[in-house]
């Protein structure tokens, strides 16, 4: 696959295979992996602009940046008030920001049910109206959105169209519906209809778990690139079968990880996410289900790094 550069708004990004969004996921040293890997461009997880608007402790902490991450990362934020999105867009929080992303496609019942993310999928007049109101801060707006909320009412040409006509400077597409979830093929024609649609760049979302996919997402689409999610919590050196980067060793990829997290997070954060990371990483290695158990049982991060160099032995 041959990467190039895309320009969103006033910023020129080195490639065009991102790493999504991910609620719970994409904090500073998983993002750091990324970028290091080849990632051409990172989002920090999914931020409630009310949340920072009211000052949350627990909001402001995903917001936390690494040195190398200077202008490759975007922060990702949630609302269904254009003037709350706005004063969160104009916050000092968000300041180390030149991208803010609009999320109009997270299909949890209770981001749904407050009438954020895939709900403004059915309001595109709101819609228009958060992107409106968001540019106004001076940031760069892109907005990731679904397909649609039910495979009966398949929207997102009309609805990115708008998008576009309100100021949005990307759409971040993902190829399924809310009522998918995360099941099933991706939606190549409604994505190769955006694309035709609109004159912004077009990011594809879902389904990629490999180079091949990539390849066959952006032939069937004409897609400018492809936002990287799941197959990045399972292996966040995905990047590097499309840069060529060297791939990092399991115990060294844990053992760093897992100190960075602590130094920004804690202690206790650090233990139970890098609990899970470790498990993901040993998706599919001899002796896995083993290993995971012992993980969810250590109690520091100098235990999960213990373990790691044990099993990095093993493997």
């Amino acid at each position: 696959m041959r990467l190039h550069s895309v320009r969103i708004g006033k910023t020129e990004i080195q490639n065009n295979v991102w790493l999504a969004p991910l609620a719970g996921y994409t904090n500073a040293p998983l993002r750091k992996i990324a970028l290091e890997s080849g990632a051409g461009f990172c989002f920090t997880e999914m931020v409630s602009a009310k949340g920072l608007c009211h000052g949350s402790e627990n909001t402001k902490q995903l917001l936390s940046v690494l040195p190398e991450e200077t202008g490759r990362v975007g922060v990702q934020i949630f609302g269904n008030d254009p003037v709350f999105m706005r004063r969160a867009a104009e916050s000092e929080e968000l300041a180390p920001f030149a991208v803010a992303d609009i999320n109009m496609g997270c299909p949890v019942q209770k981001i749904y049910k407050n009438g954020e993310g895939s709900a403004l999928l059915e309001n595109p007049r709101l819609a228009e109206k958060i992107v409106a109101e968001t540019i106004k801060s001076g940031k760069t707006v892109t907005v990731k959105c679904r397909i649609g909320v039910t495979r009966e009412n398949i929207v997102a040409t009309e609805f990115c169209k708008r998008m576009e006509g309100a100021g949005a400077s990307a759409i971040i597409l993902h190829g399924r519906t809310r009522q998918d979830m995360y099941s099933g093929e991706p939606d190549y024609k409604t994505i190769a209809a955006v694309k035709r649609a609109v004159n912004v760049p077009v990011i594809a979302n879902g389904g990629i778990f490999s180079v091949a996919d990539a390849e066959k997402m952006l032939d069937k689409t004409g897609a400018d690139g492809v936002a990287i999610a799941r197959a990045a919590l399972y292996d966040p050196q995905i990047f590097c079968d499309f840069s060529g980067e060297k791939r990092k060793p399991f115990y060294e990829l844990v053992k760093r990880q897992t100190e960075e997290t602590e130094t920004l997070y804690g202690e206790r954060f650090a233990t139970v996410f890098m609990r899970k990371m470790a498990a993901f990483y040993l998706r599919g290695a001899r002796n896995a289900s083993a290993y995971k158990a012992r993980l969810f049982e250590c109690k520091t991060p100098a235990e999960v790094i213990s373990l790691a160099a044990e099993i990095a032995d093993r493997l």
